[in-house]
């Protein structure tokens, strides 16, 4: 039993102690400060007889409640920055603090640990992938290709594209015999059918029998199809990009080896209006059958 109360003891003393931390941690910084000053001040006060011990009191305390009041009025702003954040849609509502819950947990209960830093790490990549939604863009791996299809299946009058046919160590038109290629070409075929108006230019660095063919089988489908050899334009407009109604674009961000490292789907204004002139520069330079 007297080994039971002084772990009791010790662990009342450990709670004791961490609410203390955690009370500091929640606390201004301004406040703090301002704390720690009005005990100094009352402290010399006393010391030096420059004042009674009660007017010495009286001095700190007076600080010590400005102080508290300006923490007061800071947890209150923060408060209501934090429930006009919560002012959306119900789903971020209802897992805001949630997320916020879980995140404390895994820092707080397994601190020191591979699980806190995690924690961490998720969090931060959480941070950056929310920043660029608030940008309006979309970013995802290579392989992921539901924006570059999504986009083109929703296309209701224009669709301008860019590609680039390079040498590269993945073969210059791999990308189109790909499942991904396929799958694009037949969103392709749809948005025609719909009456949608697609202009595709090719960058190339050499005319080939296989780009000629898949050339004339765009054309035959219904596209407008232009070349543009390479040289004519700046490389820094070798961007392999999609343009939808003028109102949302995708870039593909490559690899050393020329493949897709990276896609970008965006609806920044920005975004779209820098796409536009890059492909309206290649389009005026390109060669079409029209």
């Amino acid at each position: 039993m007297v080994r039971d109360m002084a772990r009791e003891r010790i662990r009342g003393q450990g709670s004791s102690s961490g609410g203390f931390v955690r009370l500091v941690a929640h606390t201004d910084p301004v406040a703090l400060v301002g704390i720690t000053l009005s005990i100094t001040l009352s402290i010399t006060l006393d010391l030096s007889n420059a004042a009674s011990g009660v007017e010495s009191l009286l001095a700190g305390l007076m600080g010590i409640t400005i102080s508290l009041l300006v923490d007061s009025l800071a947890r209150a702003e923060r408060r209501f920055h934090l429930r006009t954040l919560l002012d959306g849609p119900p789903w971020l509502v209802r897992t805001t603090t949630e997320l916020a819950g879980a995140m404390r947990d895994a820092a707080e209960q397994h601190a020191g640990t591979r699980v806190a830093a995690e924690a961490q790490r998720r969090y931060e990549q959480f941070r950056l992938e929310a920043e660029q939604l608030a940008e309006g863009r979309i970013i995802r791996r290579g392989d992921e290709d539901e924006d570059l299809i999504g986009a083109t299946r929703t296309c209701v009058q224009r669709l301008d594209a860019l590609t680039n046919v390079m040498p590269r160590a993945s073969g210059e038109l791999s990308w189109w015999r790909s499942e991904i290629g396929r799958r694009y070409w037949e969103a392709n075929l749809e948005a025609l059918q719909r009456g949608v108006q697609i202009t595709r230019v090719f960058i190339y660095a050499r005319m080939s029998d296989e780009l000629s063919a898949l050339v004339e089988k765009q054309r035959a489908a219904g596209a407008r199809v232009g070349l543009l050899p390479y040289g004519v334009v700046s490389p820094q407009l070798h961007v392999n990009l999609a343009l939808w109604d003028g109102s949302s674009c995708w870039e593909a961000h490559m690899t050393a080896h020329g493949e897709i490292g990276e896609n970008q789907f965006s609806v920044n204004r920005t975004d779209v209006n820098r796409l536009t002139r890059v492909f309206d520069l290649c389009s005026n330079a390109a060669t079409f059958q029209d």
